[in-house]
């Protein structure tokens, strides 16, 4: 740990003494002596005035080293000779101020606390420590000859691949616990048969891990924890190493260094086994990370999708904050974090955007539209859905034909609104902006074609979103401007939220919850918020809606059922957005339509007791 042979070279004299010195600590600072363990760390060495006496100097070099926000000091004398060469300094083990002996090396440990917990609205807990047991093979209670088929059996009774695990259980050593399978004990209950223990050498280990309160709870948000692969470690310059426990997805991810904590660090002298402490700081447990999650809310969700097959996805925006309370996906869904990134045209729920678009092209409710069975654009044939009421056909105003929810009194407007228009009014109410949870916030592209035009004016066409998108979409109506919804709550926000009423939606959203639209688009005004609320108002008392009619608070809501091609049949996914109060919903489900799938699912939502 000495100069390794480094000799210090200068013209004699006073300028070659500074020179030298300078050359010393420069060298110091560069960690040139301290070894490659502590070359992660910043450090800062000065240089006291050198005291010179009979062809020696005497230099005091502090050394102020930045072990991860910790400071350690220290001072070093260092001895230089001057030759007929210049000065030079002697290889020694102390210039570092390590103290070390022969031999010895440097080690950095690091241990970190405990995990900080997730929680969310009113520090209500979500994810925390929970308990759950492993399921596998212990092949130190079986022979070798007997690992291949316990493992089959094992996976046969877990249900999980079997080739796959007996190939894992071979290649393992002889006293390893090949691990099948987590799960909670209530997931156990129903996964592990009664017999699973007659298997020679099944066995399960008891644990703990961070887990939200079940499996399904805002798992795209939250995301998992579990050991760090190999890249994680490689990414970290030193901070994780094998063993560790790190976020894996979602806000796990995201916020790992925050949720880890602070790492009690020890800077030890190694030699073989033998190990002795330099200096050592202790570490200390993070604060829970406070989200806007609403627990009793987002169970509730996650109890009324419990119900439907397939993919669907319930997304609840609080519109005066912005603060998303529930991110939900059925348990059967084919989509991964559906809710967040699922891509899908939005079909009628569109037409709150094509509203706006009109407001401001010069259009009121009260005007008279044409609603026509079918219209023809360019050769294509747009039509109603086919239970429309024949009653609203014909002339009829403009509410009227948002509140029926009839495409071609909506198409028949193409001329009055062009793409830009389109793209303004869809940016102003939310859309194509950007989320703090890297949600797919929703595409409206320039149209190819007067056809694609009309498509997209009713939802259809290229345009795309998400449920967490049309959600935004529903909370900027209740909000009177463009919200930006977020999950990472404030104190700010959480001071704001505790104020505001639970009823409140009268425009007057924390300015902390707005943001202004994506791409320089006008920003949403409360009379034109307050217009679109009228309008989806006429949606529950007039219209498509009227499911949600006798709901308390009134409900204000858009239906949308969106085509689409299915290896060449024609197929419908089912949308719905909706506002009660101080909160925004949007549904989507998969193969269903908007008022005869998604406006129930909407219903058992809003109308449901809070949980006991």
């Amino acid at each position: 740990m000495g100069l390794s042979g480094l000799m210090l070279v200068s013209c004699t004299g006073d300028d070659g003494l500074a020179e030298a010195v300078s050359e010393l600590r420069e060298s110091a600072e560069n960690h040139e002596f301290a070894g490659d363990a502590l070359a992660e760390f910043p450090l800062t060495v000065t240089a006291a005035e050198p005291v010179e006496k009979d062809g020696t100097a005497t230099v005091e070099l502090s050394f102020d080293w930045d072990i991860d926000g910790n400071e350690w000091a220290y001072r070093v004398p260092v001895t230089l000779t001057e030759t007929d060469e210049g000065w030079n300094v002697e290889e020694t083990p102390e210039l570092s101020g390590l103290g070390l002996k022969e031999g010895e090396t440097i080690e950095v440990a690091r241990s970190y606390p405990e995990r900080a917990d997730i929680v969310g609205a009113g520090g209500k807990t979500i994810v925390t420590e929970r308990e759950v047991a492993s399921y596998g093979l212990d092949k130190s209670w079986v022979e070798p000859d007997q690992v291949s088929d316990s493992a089959a059996r094992i996976a046969e009774a877990l249900g999980i691949d079997a080739d796959e695990f007996a190939a894992r259980a071979e290649q393992m050593g002889e006293q390893a616990f090949v691990e099948a399978i987590t799960l909670r004990p209530d997931d156990a209950q129903s996964r592990v048969p009664d017999d699973f223990f007659d298997i020679p050498g099944a066995n399960a280990v008891e644990k703990t891990m961070m887990l939200a309160p079940t499996r399904a709870f805002a798992r795209d948000v939250l995301g998992t924890v579990g050991e760090a692969t190999a890249e994680i470690i490689e990414e970290s310059d030193g901070t994780v190493a094998a063993g560790d426990i790190v976020g894996l997805s979602g806000l796990q991810k995201a916020k790992d260094a925050e949720l880890r904590g602070t790492p009690s660090i020890a800077i030890n002298a190694v030699s073989g086994e033998q190990s002795r402490e330099l200096v050592s700081f202790e570490g200390a447990k993070a604060e829970p990370l406070a989200t806007t999650l609403d627990v009793e809310l987002h169970n509730r969700a996650d109890r009324v999708l419990s119900g439907v097959d397939g993919t669907a996805s319930i997304v609840a925006i609080r519109p005066s904050t912005g603060g998303v309370l529930a991110v939900a996906n059925s348990e059967s869904s084919d989509v991964f974090a559906n809710a967040t990134s699922g891509q899908y045209a939005p079909g009628s729920t569109f037409k709150v955007v094509t509203a706006l678009a009109l407001l401001r092209a010069g259009a009121s409710p009260d005007d008279v539209v044409t609603c026509a069975d079918t219209l023809t654009v360019d050769g294509y044939e747009f039509h109603n859905f086919p239970e429309y009421p024949d009653a609203k056909t014909g002339e009829i105003s403009l509410r009227d034909a948002i509140a029926n929810s009839c495409n071609t009194a909506m198409v028949a407007q193409a001329d009055r609104i062009d793409d830009a228009a389109l793209q303004d009014a869809a940016a102003s109410l939310g859309l194509v902006g950007t989320s703090d949870i890297g949600a797919f916030m929703g595409s409206v592209p320039h149209s190819t074609s007067a056809t694609e035009h009309a498509a997209d004016l009713i939802g259809q066409g290229r345009i795309l979103v998400s449920p967490f998108a049309m959600a935004t979409v529903a909370a900027s109506v209740a909000a009177g401007a463009t919200v930006a919804p977020h999950v990472l709550e404030t104190a700010e926000a959480s001071a704001e939220a505790s104020e505001a009423p639970e009823d409140s939606a009268d425009g007057s959203a924390d300015p902390a919850a707005t943001s202004a639209p994506a791409e320089g688009a006008a920003p949403l005004t409360a009379e034109e918020a307050s217009t679109l609320g009228e309008l989806m108002r006429a949606v529950v008392t007039d219209g498509s809606g009227s499911e949600l009619k006798g709901l308390e608070p009134a409900v204000s809501a858009k239906t949308g059922t969106a085509e689409f091609d299915d290896d060449g049949e024609l197929a419908t996914h089912g949308w719905m957005i909706a506002t009660q109060g101080d909160l925004a919903v949007a549904v989507f489900v998969a193969d269903g339509t908007g008022s005869d799938t998604a406006a129930p699912i909407v219903k058992e939502l809003l109308a449901a007791e809070p949980a006991a």
